[in-house]
């Protein structure tokens, strides 16, 4: 429902706006539902879990028995849902045939498709106005598909955005290579689908830069081995920012999830192979054109032409739309400032971050929420069952449930887990003894997909 900024409505009588559909935006809006608050879900995209859609061909490291919420299979219930297997793990494709899209069938018009949040504020306060803010509700300014715009006023707002739509540059300092924009339409940004004839035909029996050295970037090194055998002249370079030491591939046989594990032996095998060769301490500076062929460049190195390049570098938050709400980052992660030092990368994997809630995602703006992907910032992987828990507790805190809000309801092992994007089929290599991870990059963080330190996605 779009409200009008007249000030008619009592803020109690205004809806909960939440931005995105992807995991945890809905699940955020089956918490509102599950306590009698109306949400409205703004999602950008045609339909739900457009992010996740966008990784459909990967599979996750999480069994079905950690990507679902509580709320959300409350209200699916009296359709006749039943949740897959437990110990079965999705491709982010199931994920959404079996659980998301039936969620937003099931939430109906809570969801506006093709609505583009593109500004918050207080209504008629931008950030520098002290006076009365806090008094004021929300005015959402929203972008629509067939170009029109309205503006939508709002209790409170949750964005679940994630991070899908913003990827990592190639440049090593966080800024596009030179020529890298130039280069577009040589450069892939997410795992490549090789199923698609189309995508397949763009890779075979071609030189591939793969940039990155997490769990996407093992699954891109993986599938170009698996096409070389079947189409030769197929050859990878694997690009690494610093050398290989014994943790490059990943825990292998020791790794407490195996399908992760086996997905670094790939990786190592494929470079074994001489299916793909390697790069290390390379950090490319520029990228340029040698007819119809890239040239990546570091200060002093010019490595041989490849025909694609395909850039795994993790995610980043979209800021632009909440510039005129107050918020509190932590300077290096973009994350709330509370919760950063607890996703610190250089510290933590996503296995030893404690669950946490509204405490955490609170900012100076009260009534606005980072959570999810989103929430994480440029920190790299992600859980769903966190993201559950975050939104379990905000959505506490609007209804005025303190107590619900700050109990804990989630218990997390302490296994180092993180990582999506598994590539596993094989019944043997499905089995798990540790949570799993959604995050995103070829596949997700978690709406985002894959989830690894240079990986990125939204989301699981």
């Amino acid at each position: 429902m779009a409200v009008p900024n007249n000030g008619v409505l009592a803020a109690e009588q205004l809806p909960v706006v939440v931005v995105g559909a992807g995991p945890v935006g809905l699940a955020t809006a089956a918490r509102l539902v599950e306590r009698g608050i109306e949400p409205l879900v703004l999602e950008a995209g045609p339909s739900a879990g457009t992010a996740v859609r966008g990784w459909a061909h990967v599979r996750l490291f999480s069994p079905w028995s950690e990507i679902t919420d509580p709320a959300a299979e409350k209200l699916l219930a009296p359709t006749g849902w039943t949740r897959p297997d437990g110990s079965a793990y999705p491709t982010g494709g199931d994920w959404v045939e079996n659980y998301l899209q039936p969620l937003a069938d099931v939430l109906a018009d809570r969801i506006r498709y093709g609505a583009t949040a593109v500004g918050v504020a207080r209504a008629g306060r931008d950030r520098i106005v002290d006076a009365g803010r806090d008094e004021q509700p929300f005015t959402v300014h929203i972008a629509l598909a067939d170009g029109r715009e309205e503006r939508i006023s709002a209790r409170a707002v949750v964005d679940a955005s994630g991070t899908w739509s913003t990827p990592g540059p190639m440049g090593a300092d966080g800024l596009p290579a030179l020529g890298e924009k130039s280069a577009a339409d040589r450069i892939s940004y997410r795992v490549p689908d090789l199923s698609d004839p189309a995508v397949r035909d763009r890779y075979a029996g071609r030189r591939t830069a793969v940039v990155g050295s997490g769990a996407s970037a093992f699954t891109a090194l993986a599938a170009l081995a698996d096409l070389a055998e079947d189409e030769p002249g197929t050859h990878a370079v694997w690009i690494l920012r610093r050398g290989i030491t014994g943790s490059t591939f990943g825990g292998g046989e020791a790794d407490q999830l195996p399908a992760r594990g086996a997905l670094g032996l790939r990786a190592k095998a494929a470079v074994e192979a001489g299916h793909a060769g390697t790069a290390t301490g390379f950090r490319t500076r520029a990228v340029e054109r040698d007819g119809d062929r890239l040239v990546l460049v570091d200060d002093g190195r010019r490595l041989d032409p490849v025909d694609e390049v395909i850039v795994l570098t993790g995610f980043r938050p979209d800021l632009s739309f909440l510039s005129e709400v107050r918020l509190g980052l932590d300077e290096r992660l973009q994350a709330p400032t509370a919760l950063a030092p607890l996703i610190d990368p250089n510290v933590h994997s996503c296995g030893t971050v404690y669950p946490h809630g509204v405490h955490e995602l609170s900012h100076p703006e009260q009534g606005v929420y980072l959570v999810g992907m989103k929430s994480y910032g440029r920190a790299p992987t992600f859980l769903a069952m966190t993201g559950y828990e975050q939104v379990r507790s905000v959505t506490a805190a609007i209804a005025g449930d303190r107590e619900a809000a700050e109990r804990v309801e989630l218990t997390l092992p302490e296994t180092g887990v993180c990582g999506g994007a598994g590539l596993f089929d094989e019944p043997e290599n499905a089995e798990q003894d540790a949570a799993g991870c959604c995050s995103t990059t070829g596949a997700p963080r978690i709406e985002t997909g894959i989830g690894t330190p240079d990986a990125g996605s939204g989301g699981c």
